[in-house]
């Protein structure tokens, strides 16, 4: 019945079906079920038209074929009329040869889809692509099952080195003028030719009578984030950038900029290309030839400026300029400067290659070398592995193959030694210092000791200032070292043994006290007594826990009962943790949000805010039995509002003391980019407000701390657990004695182990406001008076 139907055309059958309906009386019953008949029949087709060749029966030719159509061969489902024609090759046809589905050079059969060219098209893609896929499967050979085998790393013995391969290369051309650009002229100097060259090259383009826009000058050590310039990029069209940069083989600001490009490619968070955004740049490079000639240093630093900077996608328009700043000098530079000028109204297209110069290798024979030791495969461990990537990638270099240099932190020749010396440092070894601090000397001549005497007992002439690390991971804006020390995140310098910078530290100390005895009104008693250290403060610049060894020398110290009180400034929470025992712990908290920490230290992490919560989280767990202290440095302007943010801080890490201190304005910072005045400079009034509102605000939440002691002198006021008040008495200050006792006994031991009574003319509130009643306080005028605390 179906194959009838199939027959019979859609219009005749329609019209019996109606025919019927009206010959039935209307009955739908009837004309429904011829309906569906029929349209049973015709799906049934349609699926057989669709289906893989797999499940269609394909008709054999028959010799009746064979007899019409000759050589045809193309069985029943040929559809050749003319049996003069030569037959079309069919499906079937092509399947009777033994050769086909063969992969050989003289099979020229060609399988033809011939459901595809007559089925009903479909207008489902999906059903397209099961078509497609059902017909590959069936021409093509079953694969073999995989061999599971263990993978094989190829060992290479030259890591380093890659073969010659021919750096692709394209002419590009700016869409828009080099004229209509923004320009900044960037530069670094310690001497001050780069800065001279950069001021040349910044008037020049300023005089540009062709310039569309006005060009900026930019110190980069005065620049607060380099991400902003060299991650991101200042919202400005078409930007330039000229960098004048001198090299030196000692370390320099230069190294930790270098350091930021490296760790801005590495940084797989940051765009491979963050730079491609500027429409070009160019570096200018100054040295010395006669002396860094032949050992390959010449301008080394702006020749790996210009490297990263190609790295990061910026597009070079100019190349960099070598000039010799003994043969040539200034003039060189100028000539250098009005090439570029010329350059700049030119607006040809530049040849720029895309090729990372990571894969060109010079030397001939070494890539021959390194292509056939490459073809030795060997079984490399996992443990080996690490090792291996090491060597392919040697950082912080312009060219691939080269080591890195690692260079004194502070040498004995640098422009950083001399800036320091002058300054009164006494460089201690190549990354140490220590300095005699005017509480010292203000102590050797009666006339007072700093706050640390109030609060803890330490008398200032026993005290020896120093530091296992000048480098830091911030640049504050009231740091009073201007910047002239290094900085930098990782340690990339040369290490001095502990004892050595001790030993050092220690002859530094006494040489300065020594200079003392020329001065009028120093206490010969006390004279005598500042040759016999009783406490070292690791807080007179950088970061001290920073050093490599600093457990080491915490312990070189305590062996010499000599008290250790250890300033960190929160950004290196791993070696934090890791701390052993100290006399006393502070952490630097000198914003209550992350703006404002970016703000007031100018951070060089790009974590900054997250590494300063983990540290707060060490003081309340790992080192939660450390005596360990909050040290809030107060700059109106800045850090002072948010009282709120300061508590939750507190709350977070639970210090056992807290320090707020009013900033110290020591003279000028413009040379370090710093914006402070004396009007960022917080009265002491000022200070007791923000600090009886922190005060009022930790009480509310319950947490229990006290006002327990004051310094007006040096504006800083003390703040207490409540679990160093006993009986209504605080209990701040340190019992030395104990403290080695208990550190040699070999136990554990708690802060509150070791403490001692505050006196009376420190607590807070009292009439001596903090100051010793046993020294003479002396007006600037230099009149003598008895220190009175209304002065305050």
């Amino acid at each position: 019945m179906s194959q009838f139907l199939d027959k019979l055309p859609s219009s005749l059958v329609l019209s019996v079906a109606l025919t019927i309906y009206y010959l039935s009386g209307g009955r739908g019953t009837i004309i429904f079920a011829i309906s569906i008949l029929y349209i049973i029949t015709r799906v049934n087709k349609e699926t057989d038209n669709t289906l893989p060749l797999s499940q269609h029966q394909v008709a054999s030719p028959t010799k009746k074929d064979k007899k019409e159509h000759g050589k045809g061969g193309c069985g029943k489902l040929c559809t050749c009329k003319d049996k003069k024609e030569v037959p079309k090759k069919t499906l079937s046809g092509l399947k009777l040869k033994k050769s086909f589905g063969l992969n050989t050079a003289n099979n020229s059969d060609i399988a033809i889809d011939f459901t595809q060219s007559f089925a009903k098209k479909t207008s489902s893609p999906l059903a397209a692509i099961a078509i497609s896929e059902s017909i590959t499967a069936e021409a093509s050979p079953e694969p073999k099952p995989l061999k599971r085998v263990p993978k094989l790393f190829k060992g290479n013995k030259n890591a380093t080195k890659k073969a010659i391969t021919k750096p692709e290369s394209s002419m590009t051309k700016a869409e828009t003028s080099l004229l209509d650009s923004n320009i900044i002229v960037f530069y670094t100097s310690l001497t001050g030719a780069s800065e001279r060259s950069a001021k040349a090259l910044f008037e020049k383009l300023n005089t540009l009578p062709q310039l569309a826009n006005k060009p900026e000058l930019i110190n980069i050590d005065e620049i607060i984030d380099l991400d902003d310039y060299f991650t991101n990029t200042p919202d400005k069209e078409n930007l330039i950038y000229c960098i004048v940069l001198p090299s030196y083989d000692v370390d320099s600001p230069i190294d930790y900029f270098l350091q930021s490009l490296q760790d801005t490619y590495q940084d797989f968070r940051v765009d491979k290309y963050p730079l491609k955004k500027l429409l070009g740049f160019t570096v200018l490079g100054l040295g010395d030839s006669e002396s860094w000639g032949s050992s390959g240093k010449f301008c080394y630093q702006a020749k790996k400026t210009d490297y990263w900077l190609g790295k990061l996608g910026a597009r070079r328009i100019f190349p960099v300029g070598e000039v010799c700043m003994k043969t040539g000098g200034d003039a060189k530079a100028i000539e250098w400067i009005d090439m570029f000028v010329d350059a700049l109204k030119d607006d040809e297209p530049i040849l720029y290659e895309y090729a990372d110069s990571d894969n060109e290798v010079e030397d001939g024979e070494d890539a021959e070398n390194d292509q056939s030791s490459s073809s030795d495969e060997t079984l490399v461990d996992v443990e080996d592995m690490g090792n291996m990537m090491k060597g392919s990638s040697l950082s912080g270099s312009s060219n691939p193959n080269e080591q890195v240099e690692v260079k004194q932190m502070v040498a004995k020749n640098s422009p950083t030694y001399n800036s320091l010396t002058k300054q009164g440092y006494t460089v201690v070894g190549s990354h140490s210092g220590v300095k005699i601090c005017r509480w010292t000397k203000s102590a050797l001549r009666g006339r007072g000791s700093c706050y640390k005497f109030a609060f803890y007992g330490i008398k200032s002439h026993l005290c020896m200032e120093t530091t296992p690390s000048l480098s830091c991971s911030n640049k504050c804006v009231f740091c009073w070292r201007h910047g002239t020390n290094p900085v930098g995140t990782n340690w990339r310098w040369e290490v001095d043994q502990p004892d050595v910078i001790l030993n050092g530290a220690l002859q530094g100390h006494y040489s300065k006290i020594k200079q003392m005895r020329g001065v009028p009104g120093v206490v010969a008693e006390r004279f005598q007594e500042a040759f016999q250290v009783k406490h070292c403060a690791l807080s007179l610049v950088g970061e001290p826990i920073f050093y490599p060894y600093i457990n080491e020398f915490l312990g070189m110290l305590h062996e010499r009962e000599i008290s250790s009180f250890l300033v960190c400034n929160a950004q290196h929470p791993d070696q934090l943790a890791t701390l052993s025992k100290v006399t006393q712990l502070y952490v630097s908290i000198d914003a209550p949000n992350k703006a404002e920490l970016k703000k007031i230290d100018r951070p060089l992490f790009k974590d900054y805010w997250e590494r300063m919560l983990r540290c707060l989280d060490i003081l309340r767990t790992t080192q939660s039995h450390q005596r360990t202290v909050f040290r809030l440095t107060l700059v109106k302007g800045f850090n002072m509002t948010e009282v709120n943010g300061y508590a939750d801080l507190i709350e977070r890490a639970r210090p056992a003391l807290i320090e707020i201190k009013g900033a110290t304005f020591c003279g000028s910072s413009a040379g370090n980019g710093n914006p402070l005045t004396m009007q960022n400079i917080p009265f002491y009034e000022e200070c007791q407000r923000f600090v009886e509102a922190v005060v009022e605000e930790v009480n509310r939440r319950g947490l229990g701390y006290g006002l327990a002691a004051e310094h007006a002198h040096s504006c800083c006021i003390l703040v207490a657990s409540n679990d160093f008040k006993k009986d209504g008495e605080w209990y701040t200050h340190i019992n030395y004695p104990k403290f080695f006792e208990l550190l040699k006994s070999g136990k554990d031991f708690d802060k509150l182990d070791y403490i001692s009574k505050t006196p009376e003319f420190a607590l807070y509130g009292s009439e001596s406001a903090g100051f010793n009643p046993e020294d003479t306080r002396v007006k600037r005028k230099g009149k003598k008076t008895t220190f009175a605390a209304n002065e305050f």
